[in-house]
């Protein structure tokens, strides 16, 4: 299992991605389809059943597109909560945090039956590490998944 920590978060794991040995003997990990990765991870951090940290909400602000004045202004905030935010200063005000939710669900396309009712029940902060676990798959026109946790 790769900790894929590339991506700027510390909870990201990816079964199946197999280093190679080149001709210094060095290891070396390739990461294919890093988009449709991140598209995965974005996934897995709205489906969080708690709180999001400040470093998945920096993910999936720059996965949509946003500065930190853009989103800001979305959910009717200044943008020095969405820095303070981003860097575990202050917790995320949960309706914020339901707003970033369906935003990503809706600018990321993201597959998500919930809800901004169950959205918002799952914007509860929490201190516990939520690991997104993602599986590369073989031969398939998606080439990664959520697994279980």
């Amino acid at each position: 299992m790769h900790h894929y920590t590339e991506s700027g978060l510390l909870n990201v794991y990816i079964d199946g991605i197999v280093a190679e040995v080149d001709e210094e003997g060095d290891e070396i990990l390739t990461i294919p389809a890093v988009n449709e990765l991140h598209h995965v991870i974005a996934l897995g951090i709205v489906n969080h059943p708690k709180g999001i940290s400040g470093d998945e909400l920096r993910f999936l602000r720059s996965e949509m597109g946003f500065t930190q004045s853009e989103l800001a202004l979305l959910v009717h905030r200044d943008k020095q909560s969405i820095g303070r935010w981003e860097r575990n200063e202050i917790e995320i005000d949960g309706t914020a945090e339901a707003l970033v939710r369906r935003l990503a669900v809706e600018k990321l396309g993201l597959p998500v039956e919930a809800g901004i009712d169950e959205l918002s029940r799952r914007s509860v902060p929490t201190a516990e590490e939520q690991p997104i676990r993602v599986r590369k798959l073989e031969g398939d026109a998606r080439p990664y998944e959520l697994m279980a946790a």
